[in-house]
């Protein structure tokens, strides 16, 4: 997938993220169905999420090769990230990793700050991917807590899927009476 696909898709996947979160009613945000996240937390998550993949990015390229070393395989297609993803997620059964083990309520009271700092991010990301070069995407490796080292484009391509998976599980498992 081209570079400038892979940032229209993050872009697009976190845009349909925000407007449905934004068209929600503000009651539901900390609402969950029992023993699972409430939008707000998804959202933070997603953040998170956002967050650190846009730092690893920030910083020298000769220090993520140094770090976690050069891809020693060709880049895989996004429907292969998707699958891989998915059977990685039924494999862990709903673990949390580190990053989004704290989930407390008073990190995500303010949505509408929340959806705006997820609004940067994502921009910021879009940005950077456009600005990466196919050699570096392609080549430096990145970790992920589940996937394990996957070069940067896939990773990419696997942000914007993230986002995906949790707008369908909101709109698939969230639906409360007002």
């Amino acid at each position: 997938m081209e570079k400038d696909t892979i940032a229209e898709l993050i872009e697009s996947k976190h845009l349909d993220y925000i407007k449905w979160v934004q068209n929600q009613p503000d009651d539901h945000w900390e609402k969950a169905p029992e023993t699972k996240w409430s939008t707000g937390q998804h959202t933070l998550h997603l953040l998170q999420t956002l967050k650190a993949v846009n730092k690893a990015l920030s910083m020298p390229k000769f220090l993520l090769r140094y770090k976690f070393g050069k891809s020693n395989r060709d880049v895989r297609d996004y429907d292969t990230v998707v699958k891989r993803y998915q059977e990685r997620l039924k494999n862990v059964q709903g673990k949390t990793y580190k990053g989004s083990q704290n989930m407390k309520v008073p990190s995500i009271k303010n949505k509408v700050y929340l959806l705006s700092q997820m609004q940067q991010e994502q921009k910021k990301l879009a940005y950077k991917t456009r600005k990466l070069s196919d050699k570096n995407l392609n080549n430096l490796i990145l970790p992920h807590p589940l996937m394990g080292k996957m070069p940067i484009r896939e990773l990419l391509m696997w942000t914007s899927h993230h986002t995906e998976h949790h707008n369908n599980t909101l709109k698939d498992k969230y639906v409360f009476d007002s």
